[in-house]
Order: C-alpha cells, then structure tokens, then sequence
C-alpha cells in the first residue's frame, strides 16, 4: 500500500497533531468556541512563542523562510508554478483573531524531482512581503539533528478528527533511522538521507493531519532553528510508529537557492540597532578569547550589509585572527593577520553578510593569538545588525 494511504492523507489538512499538540476544537463561524483543551497533555502556545508559524488554508502549516516566502511540504501543493489560491494566516495562535495577518499566496515551487517518497519540501511565494515577520532559520548542521524537538501546529487532536482554532505545541524525541525502519509498514521505505523520526515509544504524541509542512524546531545557542517539516505517519501517534519529517539539513542549501530564484532573499533592512561590548578582555599568547554581545528589540534576519567594529589593542598584529560568532554558533572570518603584519592594534571596521542570521541573540568577538611574546586586549567592539 502506498504510504500516502497508510499516512491517513499524509497529515494534510483533514486530521491533525495529537498527543500533546492541539486544544480547543476548530469552530466554524457562528458556532461557539470551545477553549478547553481537549488532548490529554495538550498545551496551548502562548502568543508570540511561536512567531514564524504560518496556517495554510488547504489545511497545512508553514514557516516563514523570508518576508515574502513560506516554507511547507511538498506533498501540500500541486506542483510548481503560478498559484493565488493559497491564504497565509500569519501572526496569531487563534485562527479566529481579528489580528491575524493575511495574505495571498502568488506562485508555488515544489521540491524539483518531488514524487511522493523524500525531497517532501516546498516554497510558497506570497503576494506581498509581510514586513518586519519573524523569520525561522534552516538548520544547516546536521550535528543538531538530536535530542529533543518541538513541534506546534493547528491540525486535528486525534485520527479522524478536526482541525483546531488554537496553535498548540509539544516535545518530541529524536528516533534514530535503524529504530524508525524497524517499526515496519511504510518505515521501512524510509529515505534516511532525507527524513528524520521523532516520537514517543509508547505513543501519544505526534504530528497528525493538518500539521503537514509546520517545523519541527529546535534551540540551538539560544537560537531556534528548523530541523524538519512535518510530512508522513502512520496513523497518529500510535505507539511504536514515529512522526516522520523533511530532514531540512539535508536540503538548507536547495531550499536557499531555490527561494533565491524566486528574489526571495532574506531582505537587507536588517535591524539597523548596535550593540557594544566595551568591557576589556585580555588577549593572552596561544589561545583564544571572546568577548560578547547581546541583541535584543530585532525582528527578523540581520542585515546583508552588517557591521563589526573592532578596537584590538596589541604589540603584533599579525599574531592574531579574528572572527564573529553568531548567536546559532557560525564563524565568520573577519580577518586573519597571522605573520603578515608586525604593527600594533586592529582598530577597524568590518561588512559582513549575516543576512542569514536571526539578528536577536548573544554574539561573540573571538580573537585568537597563535604567537607567543606579544599580548593585548580587546578594548571595545560594536556590531551592527
């Protein structure tokens, strides 16, 4: 049997998230709302915990990848090409939320070779930019594809049953892919490269219909990141048979360029806020320090143009290399000075694109001295993002 059958509908808009996913019945208008958490262990996401999360009106989820893009499964749309019959609902966890933001979809591109098993990704380009949206960034390491996940969404509480009004989430564990085929049926034909289990044993939490194409996140160095898009189960959480998702690490770098074909870019704008670290911090020989900032008040990705001002004080310059961390932990090479300068200090101002990094968060200087003799300090740095 084809896993789309057994997937009860794939998770697509007509069940939706169980176990401890979804409360509070989905109601049409002029019916009455029932705010009652009805899954046992279910809990509600606060407003703003969430802020990327999108609800796709065929009855799937989403996150927002750019101002303008939407990243969801495959399996939710119909190929590739114009498409304006799609409702983003963005900004709220009450589906019925006068303040919910609403925008048309403007052309869908489905995961190139996209035939049912993998590759179980797909963008949607919306009308107009939201602007100023939170943005979900892709998770490119595949060293983060353990642990423990969230995962949210406004599908149905059980097998069968209706889609939801109100945004809940849930804590799911990483199952290895050994594990996850072993459960028979349709796992079985999992492709590991591509998708990633996560789930209960014993069952009772899971994905389920409606939830096709939310995230399943993660927080990585205090940053939350996308680890996979919900796509296949069989049935909901049933004991012994795991959500399974797009493995987004396997695909960040396909899914960058295709929404770059598409002018969807992380905007520029950034933040445009500094922040300053003006505390010393000694630069001793052979090692490395840092020296951190923290930035808060953003929205979105910092900017494609960002800016690090460094004030190095140091007998050698040349003994040194200097980077940026990002809040999510990656380098940036600013400069590397090692045996080509004999001056003293680095006070210099540096452009970086960070257009891929979400602009809250705790960033570091690192400056490493791989000499011995010469010291100095770090007297101050300001990054602009």
């Amino acid at each position: 049997m084809a896993r789309t059958a057994l997937r009860i509908l794939s998770r697509l808009g007509v069940v939706a998230v169980t176990g401890a996913l979804l409360a509070g019945g989905f109601t049409a208008p002029g019916q009455a709302a029932d705010p009652t958490p009805t899954v046992v262990g279910g809990t509600r996401a606060a407003q703003g915990e969430f802020p990327w999360m999108v609800r796709l009106s065929m009855g799937c989820g989403g996150a927002m990848y750019t101002e303008q893009i939407v990243l969801t499964a495959a399996h939710c749309v119909n190929g590739t090409g114009a498409n304006t019959s799609i409702t983003a609902t963005y900004g709220v966890v009450d589906l019925q939320s006068t303040s919910a933001v609403k925008v048309n979809s403007k052309y869908v591109l489905q995961a190139p070779g996209y035939n049912g098993t993998g590759k179980d990704w797909a963008l949607i380009q919306l009308a107009s930019p939201i602007t100023g949206a939170s943005l979900l960034k892709l998770n490119t390491d595949p060293a983060n594809d353990a642990g423990t996940f969230d995962i949210m969404g406004w599908g149905a509480a059980s097998e069968g049953g209706a889609q939801q009004r109100y945004l809940l989430k849930a804590q799911v564990p990483f199952i290895n892919d050994t594990t996850c085929k072993a459960a028979g049926g349709s796992y079985s034909g999992l492709v590991a490269a591509e998708e990633i289990c996560a789930g209960l044993t014993q069952g009772g939490v899971d994905t389920c219909q409606g939830d096709s194409g939310g995230p399943m996140t993660k927080v990585v160095n205090g940053v939350p990141v996308q680890i996979g898009i919900v796509s296949w189960g069989e049935g909901c959480a049933r004991a012994g048979k795991p959500g399974v998702y797009t493995q987004v690490s396997y695909f960040a770098a396909a899914i960058k360029t295709a929404a770059d074909s598409l002018g969807g870019t992380v905007p520029p704008g950034g933040c445009g806020k500094s922040f300053t670290n003006a505390t010393d911090v000694a630069i001793v020989d052979n090692a490395t320090v840092t020296s951190s900032v923290a930035a808060t008040g953003c929205t979105g990705n910092a900017a494609g143009a960002s800016t690090v001002a460094v004030d190095i004080k140091h007998t050698y310059r040349g003994d040194l290399v200097i980077r940026l961390l990002a809040p999510d932990g990656t380098s940036y090479l600013l400069e590397d000075i090692t045996n080509s300068d004999s001056a003293d200090n680095v006070i210099k101002t540096y452009t970086v694109n960070l257009s891929s990094e979400v602009a809250n968060g705790t960033w570091k200087l690192s400056v490493q001295d791989v000499a011995s003799q010469d010291v100095g300090k770090i007297d101050s740095w300001t990054i602009t993002v």
